[in-house]
Order: structure tokens, then C-alpha cells, then sequence
């Protein structure tokens, strides 16, 4: 294999599962250099044990953007640091994360359950009037959690098709580097204008109320921050998710079953398919604040980590058989939503729309199928969350 496509072993897949390559180092080499085009080399860490020590040490390892692109060849990226949860440490996080963490408990959440429900159902009846066979990435995984989110940060709805655009491109590493990053400005000029409508008039919307509640305590560029990072755990996280689950379900007359005649075994599915798919592939970057020596290695005081989840994710050492689907396993717990302090704010939203949406799909369309054979199906290529480009379905 290259030099190249080495270092982009963390992002490529075969269908549904990462390449062998990623198990190889695993096996062979879990704590692994990267080198990129541009800074200094990376250091990639593909087992379970080893990503689960990095992702849960912040006293030994930052999440702030600005440390990890300090210098001069990394301008251009510093001048789009996010913000949000995310990119933050401790005590911004902390505090920043306890402002957003009541609007996702389980009970906030639970009055959002009419809403999200009408919304499968608009899908559903805009598939079962539409010709088919019918694209379930465009008329089901995308909108779904395109509208939830819309309406939890109060999106217009005449921008909502754009808001959509912007998320999936900023993701896909594809294309050039500065049509990624162009995205990414894009979508925070977007939200930081809707940060400033909300200042002076808040409304009901998740931004709303951190302006009626926090007020002078949280700055634009924070609201804006917090914002883009709901926007990159909710949107397209879910959508490729949705999608990959279904493809999943439709070659697994097993498990497309356990979901569509009964509710005792969806919890299970679905925790399951959020293991086996990790649509997000690796964690943000965490930059050594200090010498860590870790499984024989030494990472040095500066040196950026990327941990792979997929990766992490598949460590044969968490059981047997850790490329099938098992929805009865006994594992610890698995890293779809990262782990530690950066664990995804909004995981339980995102399992709530998992849960709902894959049995009222399959049980509005019981006998559904894919339209083209697998081998035709188009894969997202190089992004940080992996999808399919579209699902041609029929029932």
C-alpha cells in the first residue's frame, strides 16, 4: 500500500466494513504514525484499550483547537477553530457542557417524541406516494434528522435545504482541502447569524433558551460553537446512520425481523448497529500536553492523536466475532458517540431517533428490499462520517 493511502487507512471502508488494513495495525501496530501534507506527524491508534486510555485522560491530553494548530504552516486551519464542546477543555467545557446538558436529558427530550414521530410519518407517506424504486438516503435518512435538528436550533425553514448541503460537504475529504474548510467557515457564518437573530428575540429553540437562561454567562462565539457541534453529532451523524442501519436490515432477514414484529429486541439492534457501522470514524483530535509513555510508545508533549472508533470499535479483544452483528453480546461499552469527556451531549436524542425510525419503516413497508445489487451501491469516500450516497429501495 502507499505512503498516501496509509495515512488514510482511518477513513476507507469495504462496503460496511473498515479495510483490512485498519485490523492490521490493530493487530500488528495500534499505536501507528500518520504523516499529512501539512503539520507535523500524527500519531493513529486503532485498539479498543489504548483509545479508551487517551479519550478519557484530559488532565495529559487537550482538545483545544488552537494547540493543535499552533504555527505558522497551520494558519489557514486556526483561523476556523469551531469552538463548541468539542474543541474545548476543561473548565470552558465544563462549564459550557452544563448549560447544554439539561435540554438532553431523557426527560427534555421525551416532548420532542410528537414531533419526531411526524416526521417519520411525513417521510413514509412521501415514499409511499413517490415512484419507485426510491432513494431512502433522500426521502428518509437525510430529512429526518435534518428537520429535528432544524427545529431544535430554530433554522428557518426556508434555509433548511442549504443548512443540509453545508453539513454533508464539510465532512467529505474527498475533494480539496479548501472546499472542506470553505464548508465549515460557511456553516459557522450561517449559525452565528442565527446566534444574533436569537439574541434579540430568543424563541423556543435550544438557542433560544441558552439566551434567555445564560444570557451575559455565554458569548456569540460560544453559542455559535455549541451550535455547530449539535449540528455535527445530530445531522449527518444520524442520517448516515439511519441509512447504513437500514441497508444492514434489509440483508439480515434476522435482525430486519427482530425489528419489524415486535419492540422487545429494538433497544438491542440498534445499540448493536451503532457499534458494528461507527459511522463517526474517528475522535476529534487530542494534542499530548505532556511525555506519555502508552502500550511501548512515547507520545511527546505536542504530538496530535487521532483514535479510530471504528477501529476501537471492532477490537476482537471486546469479544468473539466483533465483524458480525450480535445484538446479545456483553461488552463494555461501545465508542459510536466517543467516549469520556467529549462523549456526544446529544447520544440520547440521536438512540431516540434510531429507535423510532427503523421499526416504523419496516412495519410501513414490511417487505422491503434493496433495488440494485449491493455491489452497485455507492460509498461515501475519505470522510470523517461514512455513508452511502443513495439507497435505491422497493417494497
Amino acid at each position: 500500500m502507499s505512503e498516501e493511502a496509509f495515512t488514510l487507512v482511518q477513513f476507507q471502508r469495504d462496503g460496511l466494513d473498515p479495510v483490512p488494513e485498519l485490523a492490521r495495525r490493530r493487530a500488528e501496530q495500534p499505536i501507528s504514525r500518520l504523516q499529512y501534507p501539512i503539520g507535523p506527524p500524527v500519531w493513529l491508534v486503532t485498539s479498543y484499550a489504548d483509545s479508551r486510555a487517551i479519550l478519557g485522560d484530559h488532565a495529559r491530553f487537550s482538545s483545544d483547537f488552537a494547540k493543535m494548530t499552533a504555527g505558522d504552516d497551520l494558519d489557514v486551519l486556526a483561523a476556523l477553530n469551531p469552538g463548541g464542546l468539542g474543541f474545548t477543555d476543561p473548565p470552558d467545557h465544563t462549564r459550557l457542557r452544563k448549560m447544554l446538558t439539561p435540554e438532553f436529558t431523557m426527560r427534555r427530550l421525551r416532548r420532542l417524541v410528537p414531533r419526531i414521530e411526524g416526521i417519520i410519518d411525513d417521510r413514509l407517506d412521501a415514499m409511499e406516494a413517490s415512484d419507485k424504486p426510491v432513494d431512502l438516503v433522500d426521502l428518509f435518512a437525510v430529512p429526518i434528522p435534518s428537520l429535528v435538528i432544524s427545529e431544535l436550533l430554530g433554522v428557518p425553514y426556508p434555509d433548511r435545504d442549504e443548512f443540509q448541503r453545508l453539513s454533508m460537504s464539510r465532512f467529505d475529504f474527498l475533494g480539496d482541502i479548501e472546499g472542506c474548510l470553505g464548508a465549515v467557515q460557511e456553516t459557522l457564518d450561517y449559525l452565528g447569524g442565527l446566534v444574533t437573530e436569537q439574541r434579540k428575540n430568543p424563541g423556543d429553540n435550544l438557542l433560544g433558551m441558552l439566551v434567555r437562561e445564560h444570557g451575559d454567562n455565554i458569548t456569540d462565539d460560544e453559542l455559535t460553537g455549541l451550535a455547530d457541534g449539535i449540528l455535527i453529532g445530530g445531522h449527518e451523524t444520524t442520517a448516515s446512520m439511519l441509512a447504513l442501519g437500514a441497508l444492514h436490515l434489509m440483508t439480515s432477514p434476522e435482525h430486519f425481523a427482530m425489528i419489524r414484529d415486535s419492540d422487545e429486541h429494538v433497544e438491542s439492534v440498534v445499540d448493536e448497529l451503532l457499534r458494528y457501522l461507527t459511522v463517526v470514524q474517528v475522535a476529534f483530535p487530542r494534542i499530548a500536553l505532556e511525555d506519555v509513555e502508552l502500550s511501548g510508545h512515547t507520545i511527546a508533549a505536542g504530538e496530535v492523536v487521532l483514535c479510530s472508533l471504528s477501529g476501537a470499535n471492532r477490537d476482537p479483544k471486546l469479544g468473539p466475532d466483533m465483524d458480525k452483528v450480535n445484538p446479545f453480546r456483553e461488552m463494555p461499552p461501545h465508542f459510536a458517540f466517543g467516549y469520556g469527556l467529549h462523549r456526544c451531549v446529544g447520544a440520547e436524542l440521536g438512540r431516540m431517533e434510531l429507535r423510532m425510525a427503523y421499526p416504523a419503516l419496516l412495519r410501513r413497508f414490511p417487505t422491503l428490499k434493496l433495488a440494485v445489487p449491493f455491489e452497485e451501491l455507492k460509498f461515501r469516500e475519505l470522510s470523517i462520517v461514512y455513508g452511502v450516497e443513495s439507497l435505491p429501495v422497493t417494497w
